[in-house]
């Protein structure tokens, strides 16, 4: 008897609705870096196959069809290592929901899941010196409002060390001001972390947060 392949449309919608957000309750950026993938890999799969994604079947999703997408991320929108790895990442995470799913794929699932990630070459991490930050910190013009904001952002980052995801999810009530200021940051993977400010930063954010009104 031959086993009909399962239908993707509705195994993608249940890792996205039910294994990301109510099993693993992934962080938004998860979520949307896994969204992102597949956005991809479903319109690559269309272009090579001139099948719409609401039409593919999982069988659609082999080994060799993962590591295509895999090469032509690197060589056809020049995507760096780093970029392809993140890729395969949100793919073997699906084929982990899918291997227990469908047990019927299970020899599919193994041999998408036997693909390794890329190695790369470390680069040298390098950094600023205090004079060259407080330049950067100093850059934006204050007599505007929108150099204001950014004087404030940038102090922001360069005080607690901070992710763009992280300040750019930053609200008021986050931070706390007093004897100690503080700032509580919301993390990659709801990792949550209270970050002390140093007095400079505290008077230039209630400076800020007075003209926000």
């Amino acid at each position: 008897m031959t086993v009909t392949s399962p239908a993707l449309g509705t195994l993608v919608q249940g890792f996205f609705a039910e294994h990301l957000l109510d099993h693993k309750r992934a962080s938004p950026q998860t979520v949307s870096s896994y969204r992102d993938a597949f956005r991809l890999l479903l319109d690559f799969l269309r272009t090579q196959t001139g099948t719409e994604p609401v039409a593919l079947r999982l069988a659609d999703l082999d080994a060799p069809m993962i590591l295509a997408f895999l090469d032509h991320l690197e060589q056809g929108r020049k995507n760096a290592v780093q970029s392809r790895n993140a890729r395969l990442a949100a793919i073997r995470s699906f084929f982990r929901f899918v291997s227990l799913r469908e047990p019927d794929s299970l020899a599919l699932a193994t041999r998408v899941l036997a693909i390794p990630a890329k190695r790369t070459n470390r680069t040298l991490v390098t950094y600023l010196t205090r004079a060259e930050m407080d330049a950067i910190v100093a850059a934006p013009d204050r007599t505007e409002s929108a150099g204001r904001r950014d004087h404030a952002l940038l102090l922001t980052l360069y005080n607690t060390g901070a992710r763009v995801s992280e300040i750019t999810a930053l609200r008021r009530s986050d931070v706390h001001f007093g004897a100690s200021t503080t700032v509580q940051l919301h993390g990659k993977g709801r990792k949550e972390r209270v970050v002390p400010l140093w007095p400079r930063t505290s008077r230039v954010l209630q400076a800020w947060f007075r003209e926000l009104g």
